[in-house]
């Protein structure tokens, strides 16, 4: 052994310390195995909890305070301008994150679950070699690689911490507030982020590569963001890319094609915000039977194993939904199949959610989906105009729909737009898994005035007896479609 070098023996390694990593973790810990759980991080959480879900729902939150102080003016109340201390946003933006990686990291220590600060690699099927860590190796029985992704970039640029070209990690540091900023992309984290800083203060223009935003959504969802949105940023241009960029000492040069002109303008930064690639190199799965696919993605089966024996996979790495709740599902399954029991991912509904001002969203089939496939669906809608809650909060913009399947009246998808719509998902991610009928939601109590019961009222308009909406003939109709 070279003097300095300790290998350590494991029953199970868990490779990544995010939602996916932990999870996985806990669960196999709660079974009764023996876990040692390696993160580069010197707290647990990944980057959801450091770099992505909880400090961006902390500065939406901010967002949302702002944006109700002001529209409080219409209601007879009014507030002065905010002042914006950009050093206290931040401390309290890191507590946030803080407290939660320390409650984890007790969790660790609770649940018998070796936390080791490194970055793994993999020398063969049953050992990896740990690099930036005071361990030298591990060797183990079974694996799995929660290594999640890393936001992707544009061909000619390169993200750099001293850059004015951000991608949402360098966003949410919040280096500063631009007074220009140029926005790339049009899913969750260009949206969240354009909105957070639109609040703050920055004149944000939001190029979209296509014709629409947020296009996993069907479409209706996506008008009341539109709108709002064309009233916070400064301009939105669609079917336009970026060809060039070009950066200078207090700005960027950017040249795009498209709907836009002039095509050549100066911002002072710019967020690229297109997606993001799972983080499956340089992890040394050459030395294993690991495949990946084109794309990168790990390749996994319904009980998350991979195509070697000993290494099971999770999360972004993975590809699909790349959602913290859906690795998270998937750490338990992969814990629980080592550890002897019948679980695999089979989920009718996976939530996906859109934390800007109005939220979107939803869950199971979508509309878009079901008429590109031919399937016959039934669709009803029941619009927020008629909510009493959402018009006492003055907000009429929203809209609950369901996807219906015509002949058994089951429920196959359903979505949201409009205020709090990240809580109100749950019941039907719960209808769908239980394959509820619309008979079941239409006879199940809401409690009013909410704006839960808009997924009462919105079975009832496909059963024809809806309360605040006129029945017309024959289920699936109303006067509110």
């Amino acid at each position: 052994m070279v003097m300095g070098e300790f290998t350590q023996e494991s029953e199970l390694l868990v490779v990544g310390g995010g939602p996916g990593g932990y999870a996985a973790a806990f669960r196999a810990a709660d079974l009764g195995w023996d876990v040692t759980l390696v993160e580069r991080d010197p707290k647990p959480g990944g980057v959801c909890l450091h770099r992505g879900c909880i400090p961006s729902k902390s500065l939406l939150h901010l967002s949302e305070i702002m944006a109700d102080a002001e529209h409080a003016a219409s209601m007879g109340v009014t507030f002065s301008k905010p002042s914006i201390d950009l050093e206290r946003i931040r401390e309290w933006k890191n507590a946030v994150n803080d407290r939660l990686a320390d409650g984890l990291l007790d969790l660790c220590e609770k649940r018998g679950v070796q936390y080791i600060q490194g970055r793994a690699v993999f020398e063969s099927s049953d050992q990896c070699r740990l690099l930036e860590s005071e361990v030298s190796r591990i060797k183990f029985k079974h694996a799995i690689l929660c290594t999640g992704s890393r936001p992707s970039s544009l061909p000619h640029v390169k993200f750099r911490e001293e850059s004015r070209v951000m991608d949402s990690t360098l966003a949410l540091n919040l280096q500063d507030i631009p007074e220009s900023l140029l926005v790339v992309g049009a899913g969750y984290v260009a949206l969240e982020m354009g909105s957070v800083y639109a609040a703050l203060g920055s004149k944000v223009t939001l190029i979209v590569h296509r014709d629409r935003m947020v296009r996993a959504a069907d479409p209706d969802l996506t008008v009341p963001l539109k709108r709002k949105l064309e009233e916070v940023f400064h301009s939105i241009h669609y079917n336009t890319k970026v060809a060039s960029v070009k950066e200078q000492k207090d700005s960027v040069e950017v040249t795009m094609e498209g709907e836009i002109e002039p095509s050549k303008q100066l911002f002072e930064r710019i967020l690229v915000a297109v997606g993001r690639d799972p983080n499956s190199n340089d992890l040394g799965l050459e030395n294993t039977r690991v495949k990946i696919n084109k794309r990168g993605y790990v390749q996994v089966d319904e009980q998350q194993r991979t195509t070697d024996p000993k290494i099971f996979a999770v999360g972004d790495v993975v590809g699909g939904y790349m959602l913290a709740h859906k690795a998270m599902h998937e750490g338990k399954v992969a814990a629980e199949v080592i550890a002897g029991q019948p679980s695999a991912f089979d989920v009718r509904a996976i939530p996906a959610i859109v934390y800007t001002n109005p939220q979107i969203a939803w869950c199971g089939l979508t509309e878009e989906q079901a008429r590109s496939e031919g399937r016959p669906i039934k669709v009803t809608r029941f619009p927020w105009k008629f909510s009493g809650r959402a018009l006492s909060m003055d907000a009429p913009q929203g809209l609950t729909k369901m996807i219906f399947d015509p002949d058994t009246q089951r429920i196959l998808g359903v979505g949201v737009v409009g205020r709090q719509s990240e809580g109100l998902i749950a019941e039907a991610v719960l209808a769908l898994e239980m394959g509820a009928l619309a008979e079941d939601v239409a006879l199940s109590i809401h409690a009013h005035p909410t704006l839960s019961e808009t997924e009462g009222e919105v079975a009832e308009i496909f059963l024809g007896r809806s309360t605040h909406v006129l029945p017309k003939k024959g289920p699936g109709q109303s006067s509110a479609d």
